[in-house]
């Protein structure tokens, strides 16, 4: 299968390893993966903060970018929902790329029908599932049954975990009291369980959960699901 990788802003700005780890992955199952350099950022910031129109090039070049791939993958929750879910109103002849535009455990479990990649993990994790991955994209458990595939992995149950982080894109921003209230309930949720590491779908998110944990010193690192799944052990 030709799969084009969108890495997304905060990816590529801030959390390149995520991308890597995504193509290593597929490219360990056997597939092509291709990375357009034309491709910019999706418009969910504008979308969502009311630019419309100001968003609409960046919804049109999509399309351009990625029309002739078989699949996209995004390793974010938020942005294949932005895809998925505005672009066939925001722009019609969005409508049959944005179908094919997966985030990876979608893209894994449903269409590749991959539960196992080969990982190896020795660590206790624990898995915060993102708004935009729980409620949007409705993923469900996909990214869990992936990640109860890697070998010497210890996964834990994190308390409330359907509750919001407090990010929230431009709500942590205009609501920073309230924000960091919730920052503060789910830090203390994932202190709780004891792991070491705390896994999500989204690296924005992992951001915000990251700073709070490393300003209690808790020891926690925040990794995208991904780069546990790209994973081998000795051979990584």
């Amino acid at each position: 299968m030709r799969i084009a990788l969108f890495i997304t802003c905060v990816n590529d700005l801030a959390f390149p390893a995520t991308g890597i780890a995504v193509t290593r992955i597929l490219r360990r199952l056997g597939h092509t993966v291709e990375f357009p350099a034309e491709q910019t950022c999706c418009g969910q910031m504008h979308a969502n903060t009311g630019y419309r129109a100001e968003a609409m090039p960046m919804v049109r070049n999509y399309v351009d970018v990625f029309d002739s791939y078989d699949a996209i993958v995004a390793p974010s929750g938020s942005c294949t929902a932005m895809i998925r879910d505005q672009y066939p109103s925001l722009h019609p002849p969005a409508t049959s790329v944005a179908a094919r535009t997966y985030e990876l455990s979608e893209l894994l479990v449903d269409v590749l029908g991959v539960t196992d990649v080969g990982a190896e993990f020795p660590e206790t994790v624990t898995y915060h599932p993102t708004c935009h991955g729980l409620r949007m994209l409705r993923l469900g458990d996909r990214p869990l049954t992936l990640l109860r595939q890697v070998r010497g992995i210890k996964l834990v149950e994190l308390g409330d975990a359907e509750e919001c982080c407090g990010f929230g894109g431009t709500f942590a921003l205009k609501n920073p009291d309230v924000s960091t209230a919730m920052l503060t309930d789910k830090c203390a949720r994932v202190r709780d369980t004891g792991a070491r590491v705390l896994a999500a779908a989204d690296n924005s998110c992992l951001a915000h959960i990251g700073g709070g944990l490393d300003r209690h010193r808790s020891g926690v690192r925040a990794v995208h699901y991904a780069e546990i799944l790209a994973e081998t052990g000795a051979t990584s």
